[in-house]
């Protein structure tokens, strides 16, 4: 039973004139036997809380950044008007602000033997899956004195995705794609090393491309088409170590390389080629394996990358190396999101980086830190100045690290967190044209 502000303010209305007129116990009895009369009447009158029923309804995932709309349909089997307070209980990362918060709190009314329908909506802010914890309902008797008080649990889940901002430079990269299968209004033949079909020679076409035994059988000059292969096997393995969970800017590294992985296998499922995911440190973290379809792919993928989280233990390169030479049997492209820090990689890719090279293509991809570049720059004061060189150093470290990976035949991505998605895609589709996959 909970009191209600009412139940207060009528009784200091009328504890007032039995103070100034008749200061006894008669008076205050007179006051408090008829209020607390008709705070049981009140209370005997209110709607059982027990015996309401709760069903869920609405969304199961959202995008983090987008809505999502949770409906919660509450059943009054009593023969009593139910006049409630609802609070649903979520974590507060189930917002991005208090005022979004306050939709989780509902005032509504439900006549004996119907039900209502009130809905929350969410606007998380983080990754995951978000879980409410209880519904606290408080149901007020027809004078408002007092109510009822009690929790139900019903539960659900609304698994929250990544955001996936980079979809925005997919339509350019598809373009390019078409254009790489000479499927687009050029005078020039596709690139790849997969024979497509034969065609009539057009002014501007390379004359390398001319098939001469094919011409001498018909009037015309025919020339080759080519394609880039299709079916390889791409490996994306998704380094979720302690160097992933460093922050450039607002935006996690991990998160940044899960944005660039989204956009890739994207691309690489329109380019018919086969898309499997690793998340390692010093185990599997999570994996998403034998995917062809496009749509599928990519909900399985988001789904995989939902609940993943950093973890702050040191990489084990060798683990990573054996678990994506199993998960990679044949000939494939296997795409490192990591970092390019010096020591990790130094003592810990480098020694194991010729396992993989020796039957693999290896693309490493990493999120480098724009403030860093700022701070190379910086000049005019001495703090700027110490600045500058710290900035530089690490640089220069960065780049060395680079390039020891490129002496290994690997290539190398390095951009900022909203230039690493276009640029592994750049780096895939630069592959691809040249059939080094």
């Amino acid at each position: 039973m909970a009191l209600t502000g009412r139940a207060a303010l009528v009784a200091a209305l009328g504890s007032l004139p039995v103070g100034i007129l008749a200061p006894s116990w008669t008076g205050i009895l007179a006051v408090n036997v008829p209020l607390a009369l008709a705070i049981l009447c009140d209370y005997a009158l209110a709607a059982p809380v027990r015996t309401l029923e709760f069903t869920r309804s609405g969304d199961t995932s959202v995008r983090l950044g987008d809505s999502a709309t949770v409906r919660l349909t509450v059943t009054n089997p009593s023969r009593r008007r139910l006049r409630a307070q609802l609070r649903d209980a979520w974590p507060p990362s189930s917002w991005t602000s208090e005022s979004e918060q306050a939709s989780s709190r509902q005032q509504f009314s439900v006549h004996g033997g119907e039900r209502r329908r009130v809905t929350t909506s969410l606007r998380p802010s983080r990754r995951g899956d978000r879980r409410p914890d209880r519904i606290t309902v408080r149901s007020f008797g027809p004078l408002g004195l007092v109510a009822r008080q009690g929790y139900h649990r019903v539960p659900w889940t609304v698994r929250v995705l990544p955001p996936f901002t980079s979809r925005k430079h997919l339509p350019s990269r598809l373009a390019r794609l078409r254009e790489l299968d000479g499927r687009t209004s050029v005078l020039m033949r596709g690139a790849g090393t997969e024979f497509d079909s034969m065609r009539v020679y057009v002014p501007g076409d390379d004359t390398r491309s001319i098939d001469w035994r094919a011409t001498a059988r018909q009037s015309a000059v025919a020339v080759r088409t080519w394609r880039p292969e299709r079916d390889r096997h791409i490996l994306v393995v998704l380094d979720t170590g302690r160097t992933s969970a460093g922050r450039v800017g607002d935006v996690p590294r991990l998160d940044a390389a899960m944005d660039a992985a989204l956009l890739l296998t994207a691309l690489a499922v329109r380019a018919g080629d086969r898309v499997n995911l690793i998340a390692y440190d010093r185990r599997v973290r999570a994996q998403v394996q034998g995917r062809t379809a496009g749509g599928d792919v990519l909900r399985t993928l988001a789904d995989a990358l939902a609940t993943l989280e950093p973890e702050l233990v040191e990489t084990d390169a060798r683990g990573l190396s054996m678990t994506a030479l199993a998960n990679a049997p044949r000939h494939s492209l296997i795409v490192l999101l990591t970092s390019l820090d010096t020591a990790p990689v130094e003592e810990g890719l480098l020694p194991v980086l010729p396992q993989l090279t020796q039957r693999h293509t290896v693309l490493v991809a990493a999120v480098s830190d724009p403030h860093v570049e700022a701070m190379a720059e910086a000049r005019g004061t001495a703090d700027a100045v110490y600045e500058a060189a710290a900035g530089t150093q690490t640089l220069v470290q960065r780049r060395s690290t680079a390039n020891q990976l490129r002496q290994h035949g690997v290539t190398v991505v390095d951009a900022s967190p909203a230039g690493l998605p276009p640029a592994l895609a750049d780096a895939y589709l630069a592959l691809k044209a040249t059939g080094r996959l």
